[in-house]
């Protein structure tokens, strides 16, 4: 399944780079990226195998990242004030990611599509079913979490890689991704150092911007606890997590599938949070199988 080439289309101020593989006459699926990751976060392999399950498979830039538009004049945020309450500083909150990924939606001329999110892309994905539930036919939120402070916290050891200062240059990046792959990655599961590099450096080349990546985490630090919201949603939702989440502490998958009616929690063992090669098969039958059931 090769994928249509990568396409910017404007959605309202910005230009949202995205990417399909499939028929686009088969079931839709927009996947969206967690923080500071680029549509290359979910591997052409994984795309090829949802697509290969009879679905038209949507990845796109987020705002601030990769080829999409990096929204330079409006400065880094002070993530120390941010975090301390102080919201001057932040230029833009997870609802108007949600609203980018629903103006995607309508522009690629579709009425609604199944939304499956990773970490900061499950809390987008959340905000997009919460506010848009027109445009999303089923959810899967994958190791993330609620927005309720109490639930999915990062380890010690996670923070400081995830608040550690930004790399100046190519190698230092694909360093720090490595630093970083090693503290939250799947404990059960080898880490394929090539392939980390291979993706941290063509990440670099689409579009190195630690100002952009701290504007995503001073939005999803200012964005509010979506737990009552989840509880409103109707359509068929799956939650998956891993056991071993540093960054995203299980908590927050199990508080998001308590939080939305019906929902179902998979809990994967020795799964941190990344997505290892030997999970990608589990991963795309059951999200396949998810959306089956969902289209009835």
């Amino acid at each position: 399944m090769q994928s249509s080439g990568i396409t910017k289309t404007g959605v309202g101020d910005i230009e949202l780079a995205h990417e399909t593989f499939g028929d686009r006459g088969s079931t839709p699926l927009l996947l969206i990226s967690g923080l500071g990751s680029q549509m290359i976060s979910y591997p052409d392999e994984l795309c090829e195998g949802l697509a290969a399950q009879g679905l038209f498979v949507i990845r796109f830039d987020n705002r601030d990242v990769g080829l999409s538009t990096h929204l330079h004049a409006a400065g880094t945020p002070r993530l120390g004030d941010v975090r301390r309450g102080d919201r001057s500083s932040i230029r833009y909150e997870l609802a108007d990611m949600a609203a980018d990924a629903a103006g995607l939606i309508e522009a690629l001329g579709l009425d609604s599509v199944h939304v499956v999110g990773v970490s900061m892309g499950g809390m987008i994905a959340q905000r997009l079913a919460i506010t848009y539930p027109e445009r999303v036919r089923s959810l899967t939120s994958i190791m993330s979490t609620t927005g309720d402070r109490t639930v999915g916290g990062a380890s010690e050891a996670a923070q400081a890689v995830l608040y550690a200062p930004p790399a100046q240059d190519r190698d230092g990046a694909i360093e720090r991704q490595l630093q970083t792959s090693r503290v939250i990655g799947s404990p059960s599961f080898p880490l394929d150092e090539d392939a980390v590099r291979a993706r941290a450096g063509l990440a670099f080349d689409r579009g190195h911007d630690p100002a952009g990546v701290a504007r995503q985490l001073a939005a999803i630090v200012a964005s509010p606890d979506r737990t009552a919201d989840l509880g409103r949603l109707s359509m068929p939702t799956l939650v998956i997590h891993g056991s071993d989440d540093a960054l995203v502490n299980v908590s927050g998958g199990r508080a998001t599938a308590a939080a939305v009616p019906g929902a179902e929690l998979v809990v994967i063992d020795g799964m941190g949070h990344d997505l290892p090669r030997p999970l990608w098969p589990e991963l795309t039958e059951r999200i396949a199988a998810h959306v089956k059931r969902a289209e009835g």
